[in-house]
């Protein structure tokens, strides 16, 4: 075997949930990546097992993402955006009866949405992490958790109870979700900072994965770069992102995604088509949105105006030979790699799950191809973390370097000017929820402890980096900053509450069907 490969795909979404309102853009950001990633991905492994394909896959699924996926709430708002979605199709099909191209597309899209929509019916029982669970007990996929709410650790960290928190409640979640604890985790934002490894070994966290330089800068250097894990002084394993292979699939300038006869992501019949015709299926205020019918492919550095139309057959082929050129280039890394090396070396690509039918719709289909050429070739194996350290169970000790996956690699995303002010916040909450999960260690009264469950929960929310990170590219920035300003004043109002004795019942009580993550949630965690 000339190498291993190891694929990682970060599923992560911040947790949103808005009872109050009939439809919720925000929402909307779980409905399209089920139906354009989760969901596809799921068929794509279901077709290789069918197959008898052998792949493997490093999946993080994030502990929001998967109290999204079980909330029944959402899932009932998740069947009526499948039955919108499938109208509009065949709405589609009679509007472009008279021009065969489009027609063809809206066929397309039609059935694309009917296949979906069964499998999630009928295969996946309506819970997507049925089919998570199901390649896991096959022996395909290895799923990995995150921090309880993405929370960037090394800017929580004047609060050492926030990040371990961050990590035992994680931990905790997916033992409730998957029946068993993560071997590895996904740190947030692949976030490093020098004592985390502490509280990972801690809580049983076996490997986690950084940026190149995050492996390359540590100290002593490490003998094989990222072609090798490294042990960090508490023992748990580091593996570093190869960039050559994350480049060829990231890049929407260098990488495959650009590819002109692939299909174009921001022309939809949303922005197209007659305000009223369309009107149905954009938000209720008139705000036209995605639909997720999109008719053209990239075509080349043009305008929107002048994209030419989309043919699926083509982009397949793109997909089939983008997976051999893939093939070919993790095949001449690793022959060039095997003559430096006294070990078998592993290529570590770590990508957002997202990047694969959302952003790049032929995404899982150049998987699907992929592993097909991977068994077919036999030259090198896609494997897990953990089945590469049972096979070397000894790496070199390293103390790695401070590290983001972010721009410039470091914590700047989620610390400058446009975001800096929450941080405050943050620190005082987190110092606040130490010293009241002691003062209440003891709590017998049911009605303050779940007030004090409620604030830590709060508490939780306000951390995610989600908020900190669409402040600074300024693409959801009104709604990241109110709701990091909603979480905030919900916990000082319950603390308020608490301390007084004089507590809101009906404030309480819709606040933990809103923002009622982790039902298992315990506050003297925080003690």
């Amino acid at each position: 075997m000339k190498g291993y490969w190891i694929p990682v795909l970060h599923s992560h979404l911040p947790f949103v949930k808005h009872p109050e309102y009939d439809y919720f853009l925000e929402e909307h950001w779980l409905f399209e990546a089920i139906t354009e990633t989760y969901i596809p991905l799921l068929i794509m492994m279901k077709k290789l097992e069918d197959e008898n394909i052998d792949f493997r896959l490093t999946v993080s699924v994030t502990p929001p993402l998967a109290e999204m996926l079980s909330d029944e709430y959402l899932i009932e708002k998740y069947e009526k955006y499948l039955e919108k979605f499938e109208e509009l199709t065949e709405k589609e099909i009679g509007r472009t009866k008279n021009d065969e191209t489009f027609n063809r597309l809206a066929k397309f899209y039609n059935d694309r949405i009917k296949s979906i929509k069964d499998f999630f019916i009928n295969f996946l029982d309506k819970q997507v992490l049925n089919g998570y669970r199901y390649f896991k007990d096959k022996g395909f996929i290895e799923i990995i958790t995150c921090g309880t709410t993405h929370g960037f650790l090394p800017l929580l960290s004047p609060n050492e109870k926030a990040v371990e928190t961050q990590i035992r409640l994680a931990v905790e979640t997916h033992e409730k979700h998957f029946g068993e604890k993560p071997k590895g985790i996904w740190l947030p934002e692949c976030a490093y900072y020098v004592g985390l490894d502490e509280i990972l070994d801690k809580y049983g966290i076996e490997f986690f994965f950084l940026d190149s330089h995050g492996i390359v800068f540590g100290m002593p250097k490490p003998k094989y770069g990222v072609f090798a894990p490294v042990f960090t002084p508490s023992g748990v394993a580091a593996f570093g992102r190869d960039p050559e292979s994350s480049k060829q699939v990231w890049s929407s300038k260098e990488g495959y995604p650009g590819d002109p006869y692939y299909r174009d992501f921001y022309r939809d019949i949303g922005f197209d088509l007659d305000f009223n015709y369309i009107k149905p299926y954009i938000s209720p205020d008139g705000v036209r949105v995605y639909t997720g019918i999109k008719y053209y492919r990239i075509t080349g550095n043009v305008d929107l105006g002048e994209k030419e139309p989309y043919i699926p057959e083509v982009a397949q082929e793109r997909a089939k030979e983008h997976a051999k050129h893939f093939h070919w280039a993790r095949d001449k890394q690793f022959e060039y790699l095997q003559n430096l090396m006294d070990r078998t070396p592993i290529v570590v690509s770590p990508y957002d799950a997202e990047l694969f039918g959302h952003w790049w719709f032929e995404g899982p289909d150049f998987l699907y191809y992929l592993f097909k050429e991977i068994d077919k070739h036999k030259q090198f194996k896609a494997v897990t973390p953990v089945e590469y350290l049972k096979e070397y169970p000894e790496n070199q000790l390293i103390q790695p370097s401070p590290s983001s996956w972010g721009d410039k690699g470091y914590y700047e995303v989620w610390l400058n000017s446009g975001n800096d002010w929450i941080y405050r916040h943050l620190h005082k909450m987190a110092d606040d929820m130490k010293k009241l999960a002691n003062d209440f260690k003891e709590e017998k009264d049911v009605l303050k402890i779940r007030t004090l469950n409620q604030m830590l929960r709060e508490l939780l929310l306000a951390q995610s980096s989600d908020w900190a990170f669409l402040m600074t590219t300024q693409t959801a920035k009104e709604y990241a900053t109110r709701r990091t300003k909603e979480h905030i004043n919900n916990f000082l109002k319950l603390k308020e509450m608490l301390l007084n004795n004089e507590i809101d019942k009906v404030f309480l009580k819709w606040l933990e069907y809103k923002n009622g993550i982790f039902d298992n949630i315990d506050y003297r965690i925080f003690a």
